[in-house]
């Protein structure tokens, strides 16, 4: 069995390698083609070049590198066609992969399969519709996803999310961090978020180190923004502890924390599955404020407020995201989390905590598809 597989973001090569895991389970006999990250390259996976000429974000870091990004699409069709696979899989970052999905689907029956489903229930739901032109089978990463995709004319089978594979951090290791309370501050993975929250978050951290004194602000890092958070907290009012990137405490300090504050996110899904209550703030540009405040589609952008069909989880988005109501908020989830708590056991459930590795059900699914007719050939 041949598959050739794309993911363009350290996201995707996690998901890339867990679902690479389980074919390999079910059929030993499998070989793998494509462009993936390290976790893909130990799986088997020989990188056709490296994966982070693919992670481009934003418009303007786009544009320049728009001509190569181009070529690397054609490169990718052009192989695929020449030496077909019986499954082409593309991983998340579409831009991308559903473009090099739609020029292999132009020339060929060849069966293409995308992992994770657009967020058509947020905003832009004509996506679905679009990207059912050259995609024959989705694997969502929510259980209220494939209605959606199925009613475009794809096939859509829920995986799990990966969230409830994560190592989570034992009550011994998380009361190992010492005593206080402590409040986690996550400002964002990107520098264009930690620029545009920090200064905010900052000014909330002093409100609430003010009431309550002793807490402890920890604050973990990704590679991309270690050094411009350590920048921005250098001039707050109260004393932080930076985690480098890729510490070994962070998953103790998530299960340790009383409570946290957090740019929107996949991160409020990591802080529910340690049950760590939490307040979620977010703003954008004002131009992009402007456009997704017309577009959106739905009353909350936090995933556990969503998968809960709850609306536990205070969140400041756009023009709300202003320090003084964030303190407030944080200060009130401090007092009161249980609420929180039974909202994000729900989630985690919902996802697929206790059930079969995402990885192995998204492999199970691609496996059990590729015999059948799909939706749009019936």
């Amino acid at each position: 069995m041949k598959v050739f597989v794309i993911a363009g973001e350290a996201s995707g090569d996690k998901l890339g390698a867990a679902l690479m895991a389980g074919l390999k389970t079910f059929r030993p006999d499998v070989t793998f083609d494509g462009v993936g990250g390290p976790l893909m390259q130990a799986e088997g996976l020989e990188s056709r070049f490296p994966m982070e000429e693919l992670s481009v974000m934003g418009l303007a870091e786009i544009l320049p590198k728009y001509r190569a990004l181009k070529a690397r699409i054609r490169q990718m069709a052009d192989a695929i066609i020449a030496d077909p696979p019986d499954v082409l899989i593309t991983i998340d970052s579409p831009d991308f992969c559903l473009r090099v999905a739609r020029l292999v689907k132009s020339v060929s029956d060849i069966r293409t399969v995308h992992y994770v489903a657009p967020t058509v229930w947020a905003w832009r739901p004509k996506r679905a519709a679009k990207m059912a032109q050259h995609i024959d089978h989705v694997l969502a990463l929510f259980p209220f996803e494939p209605p959606l995709m199925q009613a475009a004319g794809m096939d859509c089978d829920f995986v799990g999310h990966p969230v409830v594979a994560e190592p989570i951090a034992t009550p011994q290791e998380a009361a190992a961090m010492g005593e206080g309370t402590v409040v986690l501050v996550l400002p964002g993975s990107r520098k264009g978020e930690v620029s545009r929250l920090a200064d905010r978050f900052g000014v909330a951290v002093g409100e609430i180190a003010a009431a309550v004194p002793d807490a402890r602000i920890v604050i973990p890092t990704t590679r991309g923004v270690h050094t411009l958070v350590q920048e921005k907290v250098a001039v707050w009012d109260v004393p932080v502890t930076v985690l480098p990137p890729g510490s070994s405490e962070k998953a103790a300090w998530f299960k340790r924390a009383d409570v946290a504050l957090a740019a929107s996110g996949t991160v409020s899904l990591e802080l529910a599955a340690s049950e760590t209550p939490m307040v979620i703030a977010y703003d954008m540009a004002w131009l992009s404020r402007m456009i997704i405040a017309r577009m959106l589609m739905v009353d909350t952008v936090t995933l556990v407020n969503l998968v809960s069909e709850t609306r536990v989880v205070p969140e400041f988005i756009g023009k709300a995201c202003q320090s003084g109501p964030i303190a407030d908020a944080v200060l009130t989830v401090l007092a009161d989390p249980e609420a929180q708590r039974d909202a994000m056991r729900v989630t985690m459930q919902r996802l697929g905590q206790g059930g079969e590795a995402p990885g192995l059900r998204a492999a199970r699914a691609v496996l059990q598809r590729l015999d059948q007719p799909s939706i749009q050939d019936q």
